[in-house]
């Protein structure tokens, strides 16, 4: 691996179960497990195909993704020092001939690179609307990866719906408490789920996220998948959870 350029308080991370290294930042963007889930949830083609990550942030879905699919991959984040981030993670894993960062406005994306061509978009959208003061984070951009200020539910499900083929499946990680309102959206957008999961803290309590896969214009055929619980009792990973993070060696 060549050298490379940290800035500021920005540390090189292990994606354990891929063997490859991402950027990361405690004070501008660091990913989570939501991202962890989103990039095995999701379909992927195992070698040809196209596939767009939308708010990509620093980059961890597309590089999970890489370790599940030869497809191509464009990514695309709003946030310049996100994309940079994001660049220099896909340089060092010298992934550039599969993943292309924009650092572009997922807000018609499809009229730069292409409306009805791609076969999977996934997206892990901010969770919380503009007007929730008590959730705000007062940094910007944990507050534009977090907050719906400078991109809304309906507008990250419309692009994806634009930049979708015919059959082609959209996966979008959330919080349960938008359920109704990400199927609403969907349906609006020719978007027709598929297949949802609950991923649960522990047994015995309620569900904090929210997997969703839809079909571009499919037939309306909703699987509830088996719940996924993060922690056991005594608060070690799951068996399940752990293969995710560190892989079957774990």
């Amino acid at each position: 691996m060549e050298p490379i350029e940290l800035r500021g308080d920005e540390r090189l991370d292990y994606l354990l179960a891929e063997d490859l290294r991402i950027i990361q930042s405690p004070s501008v963007f660091s990913f989570s497990l939501d991202a962890v889930l989103l990039s095995r949830f999701a379909y992927m083609p195992i070698r040809r195909g196209k596939i767009v990550d939308l708010c990509a942030g620093n980059g961890a879905i597309p590089l999970f993704l890489s370790a599940r699919t030869s497809a191509d991959i464009i990514a695309v984040e709003l946030q310049k020092q996100l994309a940079d981030m994001a660049s220099r993670s896909i340089a060092y894993n010298q992934l550039e001939q599969q993943i292309t960062m924009l650092c572009d406005d997922v807000i018609g994306i499809a009229s730069k690179i292409g409306f009805d061509q791609y076969d999977v978009v996934t997206c892990n959208p901010p969770y919380f609307k503009a007007y929730e003061n008590s959730e705000q984070n007062q940094k910007e951009p944990l507050t534009i990866a977090r907050h719906e200020v400078k991109l809304t539910l309906d507008q990250a499900v419309r692009s994806a719906s634009e930049l979708l083929k015919q059959g082609g499946k959209a996966a979008f990680v959330h919080r349960p408490g938008r359920l109704l309102d990400i199927i609403t959206s969907m349906r609006a957008n020719r978007l027709e789920p598929k297949r949802i999961q609950f991923v649960y803290p522990k047994e015995g309590k309620e569900a904090n996220t929210l997997l969703i896969e839809a079909t571009k214009d499919g037939k309306p055929d909703l699987k509830i998948l088996p719940p996924l619980y993060v922690y056991q009792q005594d608060g070690t990973y799951t068996e399940e959870v752990r293969k995710l993070l560190y892989g079957t060696e774990a």
